[in-house]
């Protein structure tokens, strides 16, 4: 992230938020994803594919989530970009499905992802493990 916010010579505006990784969280995130994404002035079609993007990263951290651990996510925009970050703690030492068809999706609806896995933490029981993905505005309508 820290290279995309220096690149950026706009204002960007952050917004996060930590619940509990359980399913029933999802629905929040998704609305909070559509607002912050409508706040953001994206367009509808780009609204949606930033909320299906999140909802497909965050069900696949929540599934694998240790219980009782947090899901956090945080959205930074500017006038050309939405860059999202989510973040678990993972029961079991695989990083997020990358190729399986929800990893396909995200992949065809952002214009970057990157999934991150660190080794066991005996503190958090788990293994941490971060996916950022980020979308240009009309990027995918260019291509």
């Amino acid at each position: 992230m820290g290279e995309w916010t220096s690149q950026s010579s706009t204002k960007t505006t952050t917004i996060a938020v930590r619940v509990p990784a359980q399913l029933e969280q999802l629905t929040m995130l998704r609305a909070l994803a559509e607002t912050i994404s409508l706040i953001a002035d994206f367009a509808l079609d780009e609204v949606t594919d930033i909320r299906l993007a999140l909802d497909e990263v965050a069900t696949s951290l929540i599934l694998d989530a240790v219980p009782g651990t947090n899901l956090d996510c945080r959205f930074t925009y500017d006038d050309a970009r939405m860059f999202v970050h989510v973040a678990s703690i993972a029961a079991s030492e695989s990083v997020v499905g990358q190729a399986g068809f929800g990893w396909h999706i995200v992949r065809t609806l952002t214009d970057s992802i990157a999934a991150v896995q660190e080794p066991f933490d005996a503190a958090v029981s788990g293994y941490p493990t971060v996916v950022d993905f980020s979308w240009v505005r009309g990027a995918v309508d260019d291509g």
